[in-house]
């Protein structure tokens, strides 16, 4: 049965697609089946060959050594605070866990690692290597493919300036693609934190998200191409796209993605702080409204009202479909940080580990609203004269990004039947 949900869910997210498209005959049905195909070769070699597996503990070892290393320099800044030990006794039920100074300064780290490693040209090389991989199997043209795969690693708003120059001629259809890539990733740093704050409760955490990332990447694809078909410009390969280091020096490197992150470690704080007062005070305004069976009203149970079927559609048990249907909610409506936080915060009998792995997969991206209002507003600034159809576009790569996720989710829940 769980294989047949996840099954009707990869169907129910591509006809969704498919009941958006601008122009059902010219839909390229190789490039859907090359995505999904794409998507159960990757899912399979996380799910079963060990090598990739012991790969992403090591990698997901490298985390950890990164997040123990951010912790000893919380320590030193901001003393018991950041994590250090406490000048006082803890009574029992109490902690001394603050979220903003022993877990986000991670931000700033990755921030400053990946720079590094941009001005060594580590992750140029992978960027493009991607991109090439990326073009030759679904014809997208070198500035979407190099846009695509810089989303492994940057921001949606950071990856399309890579490809600046490029912006004002690209198609309707590789626009959407560009954007649904953006909605339908997580940028490095924050599949880092992530990683860590799940670690506790998904074994091997910081693997599952970045092999989710790569399994989203053709998903994503796939469905925009759906959504806006159209024939791509292939002038623009990727080898003729220059990427280069913008940094001086090493130092200059580490100083300059530090900064940069400054702004992404604010944005974070400020919009959970924004939206948990919003949403208590939601609830107080629901609360005072009639009981429904029994209970008050609360955006939670109307997430889970409204969300379960998507949730049963990734393959998660009915009984579970109601608390896993809030948080998907919660990740559209506001931001996917707030999700996760929500899901650790359940108690362990909630969701099965199986329905846990699944809703890791299915909020791995940043399709939601925030996000898509700073991508929107990302392009505008960066190309203009496309105003009209980036914001016309808004709702697609929305719905593509998010169901790129929860395709991901379902080939995982199909597979670890």
């Amino acid at each position: 049965m769980s294989m047949f949900q996840g099954l009707l869910g990869l169907c129910a997210f591509i006809a969704l697609a498919w009941l958006l498209s601008e122009d059902r005959r010219a839909i390229s049905w190789r490039i859907v089946l090359v995505g999904l195909a794409t998507q159960f070769v990757f899912a399979a070699l996380v799910t079963n060959l060990q090598i990739v597996r012991d790969g992403l503990s090591v990698l997901s070892n490298g985390v950890a050594a990164v997040s123990a290393a951010t912790t000893e320099g919380s320590m030193f800044v901001f003393g018991y605070l950041g994590g250090g030990p406490q000048p006082f006794e803890v009574v029992e039920g109490g902690s001394t866990f603050i979220l903003s100074l022993q877990s986000f300064p991670l931000i700033l780290v990755i921030g400053a690692l990946s720079a590094l490693l941009w001005h060594w040209r580590i992750l140029i090389y992978m960027v493009r290597g991607a991109a090439i991989v990326m073009q030759r199997s679904f014809g997208v043209g070198g500035a979407v493919g190099v846009s695509s795969a810089a989303n492994l690693f940057m921001g949606m708003s950071e990856a399309p300036l890579l490809v600046r120059p490029y912006l004002p001629t690209l198609t309707r259809s590789e626009l959407l693609v560009m954007m649904a890539g953006g909605m339908g990733t997580i940028a490095g740093s924050m599949m880092v934190l992530y990683g860590t704050i799940l670690e506790p409760y998904v074994p091997n955490a910081f693997g599952h998200l970045l092999a989710a990332s790569v399994i989203n990447i053709p998903a994503a694809i796939l469905l925009a191409k759906i959504m806006v078909p159209g024939d791509v410009e292939q002038s623009d390969q990727v080898a003729a796209i220059e990427l280069k280091s913008e940094y001086a020096s090493s130092l200059d490197a580490i100083t300059s993605g530090t900064i940069v992150s400054i702004k992404m470690l604010a944005y974070v704080i400020a919009l959970l702080l924004v939206f948990t007062a919003l949403i208590s005070l939601l609830d107080v305004i629901l609360g005072n409204l009639p009981d429904i069976q029994g209970a008050a009203l609360s955006l939670e149970r109307i997430f889970g009202w409204l969300f379960a079927p998507v949730a049963w559609l990734l393959g998660i048990p009915w009984a579970e479909a109601s608390t896993a249907g809030s948080i998907l909610g919660t990740k559209i409506a506001i931001t996917e940080m707030m999700a996760y936080l929500n899901m650790m915060a359940l108690p362990e009998e909630a969701l099965s580990p199986r329905s846990t792995l699944i809703m890791t997969y299915a909020l791995s991206s940043f399709a939601n609203l925030p996000s898509l209002a700073i991508l929107i507003g990302a392009l505008n600034a960066l190309a203009p004269e496309r105003h009209t159809e980036t914001v016309s576009l808004g709702v697609r790569a929305l719905i593509a990004g998010a169901c790129a996720s929860a395709m991901s989710a379902c080939v995982i829940g199909v597979l670890s039947t």
